[in-house]
């Protein structure tokens, strides 16, 4: 049997989505700047995933930038904010549990003279919101806080947090990666005051490579790609056409699904870590998000398990993808403050919407056996 809970880390392809990317390989394969009738067919797929994605997010069209993926779009977002609104302060909050491709950015603009401060979570992952009223100051210039964690699943409270932002001082922009929330939750950002968002398509059923940022139309940003002058002078380089059209195609099919999908996940969920803490040793760390379970498993290395589970069959995950080719702690995992012997024995499994229950019976009796054999084993 074959059980595939890494859906966090990126989600198979639906077969409408790879039968619209076909079409744009075989029938419009024009550049979509081009002004000729191939080009006119191709601009057609990028205007309608654009459609179909601000629909979504209840925005204007023209506020969507294309990107190739979640990574580039939070790159764009932080150091393109940063820069072009340099002038009117320096200080930029973030959390410390935010993607790899959040906090490296930040990092570089720390490089480049910005000062950044790191918002406490607590044991849930949820941000302290007493601490960003803090920390806020006359030269806080940027907010950037995740709408789920990737490790963990925690929901943060984005509408309370952008309210914050908003009332110490409007002119304050506020950054969301919701790459994982994209196709999970239900968000509008202009509606509770979010200037930029990041989203991606390989979560949801669509190709990697692809995602978007959405943008306000009021926002100064600064692109970080300079030539052709694409998106708007935004993102230059010719668009994905493929990779747009089907992460459109994905948007459009799984939205109009979103809570009874959401639902599902949330139950295999549930009765996985039931399951699974009846173990002995077994800790769930599991946030809201309906996707995504944390559990660790004591006395066994996260790494160990993972491998073991593969030979049954079974696919997870020991914390975010996008880290997994360099092993460390997962500073996720340190910020909630999980005891030393939680933070190397922790696996992530994460659920999309055609997950079964008895995958989930499936994968628990696996657990059952490996979990007491390892035990053994690295005592030894």
């Amino acid at each position: 049997m074959e059980v595939y809970f890494d859906n966090a880390a990126t989600t198979r392809i639906l077969p409408e989505v790879r039968e619209i990317m076909l079409e744009t390989m075989d029938e419009e394969y024009g550049n979509p700047s081009s002004m000729h009738q191939k080009g006119v067919g191709a601009e057609r797929y990028i205007r309608y995933a654009r459609d179909v994605i601000s629909r979504q997010l209840k925005c204007e069209p023209k506020e969507i930038c294309f990107t190739s993926g979640g990574t580039e779009a939070n790159n764009l977002a932080l150091i393109g904010i940063a820069l072009a609104n340099k002038r009117a302060g320096n200080h930029i909050i973030t959390t410390g549990i935010e993607h790899a491709s959040v906090y490296n950015p930040l990092l570089y603009l720390q490089e480049l003279g910005f000062r950044i401060s790191f918002l406490n979570v607590d044991r849930g992952g949820k941000v302290d919101l007493e601490h960003l009223r803090e920390l806020l100051c006359k030269d806080t210039i940027l907010v950037s806080v995740m709408a789920v964690n990737n490790e963990i699943g925690a929901v943060e409270p984005i509408e309370e947090i952008a309210k914050m932002v908003k009332e110490y001082r409007e002119e304050i922009l506020f950054h969301v990666d919701a790459v994982q929330a994209f196709g999970k939750q239900i968000l509008y950002p202009k509606r509770i005051g979010v200037d930029a968002m990041s989203v991606s398509g390989h979560k949801l059923h669509g190709p990697k490579g692809s995602g978007a940022l959405f943008v306000g139309s009021q926002v100064k940003i600064k692109p970080i790609l300079y030539g052709g002058g694409q998106e708007k002078g935004l993102r230059s380089g010719t668009e994905n056409t493929t990779a747009i059209a089907g992460m459109g195609k994905a948007c459009e099919i799984l939205y109009p699904h979103l809570t009874e999908n959401c639902e599902r996940m949330n139950r295999v969920k549930e009765t996985l870590i039931r399951g699974a803490v009846q173990i002995e040793g077994v800790e769930n760390h599991s946030g809201e998000a309906p996707h995504i379970a944390s559990l660790s498993f004591r006395g066994v290395r996260s790494e160990v398990l993972l491998h073991a589970l593969e030979e049954r069959g079974v696919y997870v995950s020991a914390g975010s993808a996008c880290s997994s080719n360099h092993p460390a702690v997962s500073g996720v995992l340190k910020a909630i403050g999980l005891e030393a012997d939680r933070l190397e024995s922790t696996l992530r499994f994460s659920f999309c919407e055609t997950n079964t229950t008895e995958e989930v019976e499936y994968t628990v009796r696996a657990l059952e056996e490996l979990v007491p054999m390892l035990r053994r084993f690295t005592r030894k």
